[in-house]
C-alpha cells in the first residue's frame, strides 16, 4: 500500500494542476445538479415493521383525510378571565372556522363543542388535522393559520402551537456553527504550524470535500429521503475528517522538509508513510457509518450512508487534493509566519522536534506516561468509570415539547396543556380499528378502550371504509414510562379490547411511533456492536498485524464511549447543564447511543492508528518496544492534540443552536472525541503498550505466511527508497513496483 501511495501522491505533485481541476469541475457539477435537481431534505422518515408504521400506511390507503400533520392550537386567558368569555369565545370560534377552509386542512376540532376546555376554563385546545404528512404541509397554509388567530390574540388570549406541524416548526439551518468551527480549526492550525499556507491548506481541501459531498446529498435527496440531521452529520465529520487526514499528511510533510528535503521527494514520501495510517483511520470511520444500515431503520441507514460518503470524499481529498496543494505550496509551508510570539515559537518548537523527536512537550508526557504506566492506567480508568455512573440510569426517548426551551412555541404550548389537562393531552394514541361494521363496533371498542385504568379519555374521530379512528389521551406525558406500558398493554390485550366485534386493532400515533423507534433502536443495539466492532478488529488486525492492539483499541474505545454517555445523561438528562448551556433536562435521544457508538468508534479509530502506526515505525525500527512507545507517542501527540482539538471544537460549535436535539448530539460527540483522545489514545494506550512491551506485536507463523504486510508506518517503502528500488517506478498505472 505505501508504494501506491507513494507514486499517487508523485502523480498529483506533478500533475497538480489536472488533480485541482478536476476537484473544482466535480464540485462544480455537484451544485449544478443539486441545483437542477431541487433536492430538498426531507423529515417524513417511516419506520418498516412497526405496529405504529402499520396504522399509519391504512390510515393513507383507506382514510388519508387524518394519515397527515396534526396542529394543537392551545388558547389562554390570563388574570381570572376565561376563554368561554362571549368576546374571547367568539373569536376563538371566527378563527378555528377560518382555518376550516385552508388548503390542505381536512378538519377542525371547535374546543367548545369537543369538550376541551380546561376546567378551570382559561385553557382550550383546538385541532387542525391536515391532510399532507408533515414535511408536504405547505407554508403558506401554515401562515394561514398564524394570520387567522391573529384576531384572538388582539383580544389579549394567549396562543400558541404543538403537534407534529405547526407554525414555526420548521428548524432554521444556520451556518453560524461551521463558521464558528473553520475560526477555531485555523487558529489551531496557526498555533501548531506558525505558517498561513500550512494552516489554511487543511481547511481549503475540507471545505471543497464538504460542497462537494452535500451537493451531492441536496441531489441525491430528490428522488431518496433524506432527514436534515444526515446533512447535519456529514457537515460535521465532513470538516473535522477532511481538516484531521490533511493535517496529518501535512505534518509529516512539513518535519521532512525541515530535514532538508525538496518538496517533490517529501510529499510522495509523506504520503507513502502517513497515507496509509490516513487510509486505514478513513475506512474505520465508513465501516462504523455504514454499519447503521444493520439497524434496519431508513432515515439511519441514510445518515449512516450520507456521513460515510461524506468521510470517503474527505479521504480521496487527503489522498489526492492535498498533494498537489502542496505542489502549489511548495516550500512555503515551512515558512513560518512574522507574527510576535507566534512564528518564533512555532518555528523553534518544528525546527526542534524535526531534529530531536525527544524534545518537545508530547514526549516529555510521553516519558511520564511510561515512567508511571500502573498509576497513570489506573488512574485513566478510575476517571473514565466515574463519569461513565450517569450511563446506568439513561432514559431513551424522542424530543417533545418538554425538551424545547422555555421561549418556544411548542415547549409553551406543552407546559399550558399539562397544566389544563394533564400531560397525556401532549402525546395522544390513534387507535386504528379495521374490519369495522358499523358505529356499535366503534362504540365497543371505545368503551373497552375506557375502561383500561391508565386511559384519561376516549374519543372516536371518524369511521369509513370499514375503518374506524378512535383518539386515546393518556394519564401520563409522551416519554413517561407509563405511556410506554399502556402502549403495550393495549397491544397485549387487543382480543379483549376488540371483543366480539370481529374487529383487528393498531396502536398508533406519533408517541407510540416514538416507542417503537425507541424499541427498535435498543433491540439493534447489540447486533450493531457487534457488526461493527467486528469488522474493526478485522481490518485493524490486518493493518497492525497483531491481535492485541485492536483488542485494547476496542477496550479503550468503550471506556470513552461509556463515559461519553455517562457525561451525556449527567448534563441533559439529569439537568446539571440546565443553566450552562440553556437547555431543558429530557430523556437521552433514542437515537443518539448508537449514533456516537458508529462516530466515536470511528474517530477513536483514527487515533488509535495515528499514535500506535508511530509506535509501530519506531519499534520496526530500533526493536525497544518500551522506547518506541516513548517516542512514538511523543511524535504523535502535537498532531493528535491539533486534530482533537479541531473536531472537539467543530462538534462544540454545533452546541450554539436551539435545536436541543443538535446541541445534545453536539456535545456528546465533542466529549467523546476529547475522552478518547487525550485520556485514552495519549494516555491508556502508551501505557497498556509501556506494560506489554514486545509481546503485544506478537502473531504466530501461519498469520504472517498468509496475511500480507500493507506497511502501514512505511518502513519498507523508506528502506526501498534509500535502495533506490524505486527509480524507475511511474506514475499510477504505469509501470513499478506491486502495492505492499
Amino acid at each position: 500500500m505505501s508504494s501506491y501511495l507513494y507514486r499517487l501522491a508523485r502523480f498529483a505533485f506533478r500533475r497538480r494542476r489536472l488533480v485541482l481541476g478536476l476537484w473544482l469541475a466535480a464540485a462544480v457539477a455537484a451544485i449544478a445538479i443539486a441545483q437542477a435537481s431541487g433536492g430538498k431534505t426531507n423529515d417524513n422518515f417511516t419506520i418498516p415493521n412497526t405496529e405504529a408504521q402499520n396504522a399509519s400506511d391504512v390510515l393513507s390507503a383507506k382514510l388519508p383525510a387524518f394519515s397527515g400533520g396534526q396542529s394543537t392550537i392551545v388558547f389562554a386567558t390570563h388574570g381570572g378571565a376565561k376563554v368561554s368569555d362571549p368576546a374571547d369565545k367568539a373569536a376563538i370560534e371566527k378563527a378555528l372556522t377560518t382555518i376550516k377552509s385552508v388548503p390542505q386542512v381536512s378538519s377542525v376540532v371547535d374546543p367548545f363543542t369537543a369538550d376541551l376546555v380546561s376546567p378551570s376554563g382559561s385553557i382550550a385546545l383546538g385541532q387542525v388535522q391536515w391532510s399532507a404528512k408533515p414535511p408536504d404541509v405547505k407554508d403558506a397554509g401554515l401562515d394561514a393559520v398564524k394570520e387567522a388567530v391573529k384576531p384572538v390574540q388582539a383580544a389579549g388570549v394567549q396562543v400558541e402551537y404543538n403537534g407534529s406541524v405547526y407554525p414555526g416548526w420548521r428548524t432554521e439551518i444556520s451556518e453560524v456553527p461551521e463558521l464558528i468551527g473553520l475560526i477555531v480549526a485555523f487558529v489551531i492550525l496557526m498555533v501548531t504550524f506558525g505558517a498561513f499556507v500550512a494552516a489554511g491548506m487543511p481547511i481549503l481541501g475540507a471545505i471543497i470535500g464538504v460542497v462537494t459531498t452535500l451537493m451531492g446529498i441536496t441531489a441525491v435527496a430528490s428522488v431518496v429521503t433524506i432527514a436534515s440531521a444526515s446533512t447535519t452529520v456529514a457537515l460535521m465529520l465532513g470538516l473535522s475528517c477532511g481538516i484531521d487526514y490533511g493535517l496529518f499528511i501535512l505534518s509529516r510533510h512539513r518535519t521532512n522538509l525541515l530535514n532538508g528535503m525538496t518538496p517533490e521527494e517529501s510529499v510522495p514520501l509523506a504520503m507513502g508513510t502517513a497515507g496509509s495510517s490516513v487510509v486505514f483511520a478513513g475506512l474505520t470511520v465508513i465501516i462504523a457509518l455504514c454499519g447503521l444500515t444493520v439497524v434496519g431503520i431508513p432515515f439511519l441507514t441514510v445518515m449512516g450512508v450520507a456521513a460515510a460518503a461524506s468521510v470517503a470524499v474527505a479521504l480521496l481529498i487527503a489522498l489526492t487534493l492535498v498533494p498537489a496543494l502542496l505542489g502549489f505550496a511548495g516550500p512555503k509551508v515551512a515558512r513560518f509566519t512574522r507574527l510576535p510570539v507566534l512564528g518564533r515559537r512555532a518555528e523553534k518548537v518544528a525546527r526542534r522536534s524535526a531534529a530531536d523527536p525527544e524534545s518537545p512537550a508530547g514526549a516529555r508526557w510521553a516519558r511520564f506516561v511510561v515512567r508511571n504506566r500502573v498509576l497513570v492506567l489506573i488512574g485513566g480508568i478510575v476517571l473514565l468509570g466515574v463519569l461513565a455512573i450517569p450511563a446506568t440510569q439513561i432514559q431513551l426517548g424522542l424530543p417533545s415539547g418538554a425538551s424545547q426551551s422555555k421561549d418556544n412555541t411548542q415547549r409553551k404550548a406543552y407546559d399550558l396543556t399539562t397544566e389544563g389537562f394533564g400531560a397525556g393531552f401532549n402525546g395522544a394514541l390513534l387507535i386504528v380499528a379495521q374490519d369495522v361494521d358499523g358505529a356499535a363496533d366503534t362504540q365497543q371498542i371505545a368503551g373497552a378502550l375506557a375502561k383500561v385504568p391508565d386511559v384519561a379519555k376516549v374519543t372516536p374521530l371518524a369511521a369509513k371504509n370499514d375503518i374506524s379512528l378512535v383518539r386515546v389521551i393518556p394519564k401520563s406525558g409522551p416519554n413517561d414510562t407509563a405511556t410506554a406500558d399502556l402502549v403495550h398493554k393495549l397491544r397485549d390485550d387487543r382480543a379483549a379490547i376488540e371483543g366480539s366485534t370481529g374487529a383487528h386493532i393498531l396502536v398508533g400515533g406519533t408517541t407510540a411511533s416514538n416507542i417503537d423507534v425507541s424499541s427498535k433502536l435498543s433491540g439493534a443495539l447489540p447486533v450493531f456492536l457487534i457488526v461493527v466492532v467486528g469488522l474493526a478488529f478485522v481490518l485493524l488486525t490486518f493493518a497492525f498485524r497483531t491481535i492485541l492492539v485492536p483488542v485494547k483499541s476496542i477496550l479503550g474505545f468503550l471506556l470513552s464511549m461509556a463515559a461519553a454517555l455517562g457525561a451525556q445523561v449527567a448534563i441533559f438528562q439529569w439537568g446539571w447543564g440546565e443553566h450552562i448551556f440553556g437547555i431543558t433536562p429530557s430523556e437521552t435521544i433514542s437515537f443518539l447511543p448508537i449514533i456516537m457508538l458508529a462516530i466515536i468508534f470511528g474517530l477513536s479509530s483514527d487515533y488509535e492508528v495515528f499514535v500506535v502506526s508511530r509506535i509501530k515505525e519506531d519499534y520496526t525500527k530500533n526493536g525497544d518496544a518500551r522506547r518506541a512507545v516513548e517516542r512514538g507517542t511523543g511524535v504523535s501527540a502535537r498532531v493528535v492534540t491539533a486534530a482533537a482539538l479541531i473536531m472537539f471544537f467543530i462538534f462544540v460549535a454545533f452546541m450554539f443552536t436551539n435545536d436541543p436535539t443538535i446541541k445534545a448530539i453536539g456535545f456528546s460527540f465533542a466529549v467523546g472525541v476529547f475522552l478518547d483522545a487525550f485520556v485514552v489514545r495519549l494516555t491508556l494506550v502508551p501505557a497498556v503498550m509501556a506494560i506489554v512491551r514486545s509481546k503485544l506485536w506478537y502473531h504466530p507463523r501461519w498469520f504472517a505466511r498468509y496475511v500480507p504486510d500493507p506497511d502501514i508506518e512505511g518502513q519498507r517503502l523508506e528502506d526501498r527508497l534509500a535502495g533506490h528500488e524505486l527509480e524507475t517506478a511511474g506514475a499510477p498505472g504505469g509501470r513499478g513496483h506491486g502495492d505492499s
